[in-house]
């Protein structure tokens, strides 16, 4: 069982005899399921009985019902109600339209509407540049999606995927101010895909393809770039590419390792593993062995597509087969952005002395923390829950608000090399450990910092297209 979180947190109403010990009993049947309580609040108190809400994190689904049972079994107890707090957070939705100018009375309304809004119109038929100033243009990112590669969730549908897509939308507000939208399309054709996205694309200051399942997400994003006049990030490549290096510069910082002479494995090769592999090589990573299902890839190999292939002819140069486990034998640095336990503790331990492990399958890891950290002198994951979590949340609010900010629409290696440098940097040198190689989320610098160095690299472009 994982350990308790506020994913899975509920409040549970009880009824309970008014005496010394009543609150005490509730508390000790929830520790002794293995929750955690979070909040106890007395909402009735009578002279002969309590009700109070129990607010506790578990695991998971079966294990808040498994608490809730506990409680039940507390002499004298009832359960009155349940609430599963993730479920009512999203009740209705986690976002909303908020006009930004006032409507109070005649006046405001000829200005924001009708007569006075047609000059508007007029002025962008004469300048199309003028929508970018006059619109919510320049300020506004579609969340696009086809539901197709959600989280760890796979192919689950557009209308499935709609929380997660507000979910980022949320982000893109709280952390840099850039109103994003949700647009999650049922189908998976690619050439409906581009078609929808270019025609609505006259809305939008940037697009942000979200969760659309390799290799077709490849196909989209470049044919996108190519067609419109804005930038088209894939956060499941770029983001997470963008993140990984940051972390990866602090990581090798601990461990007095140089990037260009570390010898480094990738476990996956999708979207993900494709952009982690063209960025460490546009820091001048040399050394990199990239793995799927089938183990290593090399030129020899047999069956390989486009993608794939190009991987196969741009990395390796030692030219190592073999498995995963094999491949890992005297690395630095193992990325695994792939699928849950590929590895054990004792692959790790062939890595080499201060090793560097980014286990960040998400929520299984490809190698358990615990036994990958008796071996490796820093551990990373994609979860909230274990030291140095890489969450793309670090990049993307910032990296769009850069990107909007210099009116820039090309995605250059130079932009992504700058946002990844400018999150490593947001750790000061004497913050930085081996416990904590990238900044909080929540720390209120990162964004602005990412969104700077965005700005500036994107307004004295020199380097390719990412």
């Amino acid at each position: 069982m994982s350990n308790p979180s506020p994913g899975y947190a509920v409040t549970v109403r009880v009824e309970t005899p008014s005496h010394a010990g009543a609150t005490s009993g509730l508390v000790g049947a929830v520790s002794d399921a293995g929750g955690v309580v979070t909040a106890l609040d007395v909402a009735e108190s009578h002279a002969d009985r309590l009700i109070v809400d129990v607010t506790c994190d578990a695991s998971d689904a079966a294990h808040a019902d498994a608490i809730t049972e506990a409680l039940r079994r507390v002499e004298g107890v009832s359960v009155r109600k349940i609430s599963d707090r993730t479920f009512l957070l999203h009740l209705g939705g986690k976002l909303e339209v908020t006009p930004k100018v006032p409507l109070a009375h005649r006046d405001d309304l000829s200005r924001a509407y009708t007569p006075g809004v047609a000059r508007i119109c007029r002025a962008i038929v004469d300048n199309p540049d003028d929508a970018r100033r006059l619109t919510i243009k320049r300020n506004t990112v579609a969340v696009v999606t086809d539901g197709s590669a959600v989280l760890g969730l796979g192919d689950i549908g557009p209308a499935a995927a709609l929380p997660v897509m507000e979910g980022k939308a949320a982000l893109f507000k709280r952390f840099a101010g850039v109103d994003a939208w949700p647009v999650c399309l049922d189908t998976r054709d690619t050439d409906t895909i581009v078609e929808i996205v270019r025609a609505s694309a006259s809305v939008y200051g940037g697009i942000n393809l979200e969760d659309i399942a390799a290799p077709r997400c490849f196909e989209i994003e470049r044919r996108l770039r190519a067609e419109l006049d804005i930038p088209v990030f894939h956060d499941d490549q770029h983001g997470t590419a963008v993140v990984v290096l940051a972390a990866l510069t602090n990581a090798l910082r601990v461990v007095g390792k140089d990037a260009r002479d570390a010898r480094v494995v990738v476990s996956g090769v999708g979207a993900a593993g494709h952009a982690i592999i063209r960025l460490l090589r546009a820091e001048g990573v040399a050394d990199i062995v990239a793995c799927d299902r089938r183990g290593v890839l090399h030129p020899g190999r047999e069956g390989l597509d486009p993608d794939r292939r190009w991987i196969a002819e741009t990395t390796n140069p030692r030219g190592v087969t073999g498995t995963l486990a094999e491949s890992l034998a005297g690395a630095d640095v193992f990325v695994g952005v792939s699928g849950p336990d590929v590895l054990t503790g004792q692959d790790i331990a062939t890595m080499t002395d201060d090793a560097v492990v980014f286990a960040l399958a998400n929520p299984d890891p490809e190698v358990d923390p615990f036994a990958a950290r008796e071996h490796a002198a820093v551990v990373a994951t994609g979860r909230s829950d274990f030291p140095n979590q890489i969450n793309n949340v670090l990049a993307f609010p910032g990296f769009f608000r850069g990107m909007l900010d210099a009116g820039a629409h090309e995605i250059t290696d130079a932009v992504m090399l700058a946002a990844a440098g400018a999150i490593a940097d947001s750790v000061a040198p004497d913050e930085l450990n081996a416990s904590y190689i990238v900044p909080s989320v929540f720390d209120s610098q990162v964004a602005p910092s990412v969104a700077a160095a965005v700005r500036a690299a994107a307004e004295n472009p020199s380097g390719r297209s990412a």
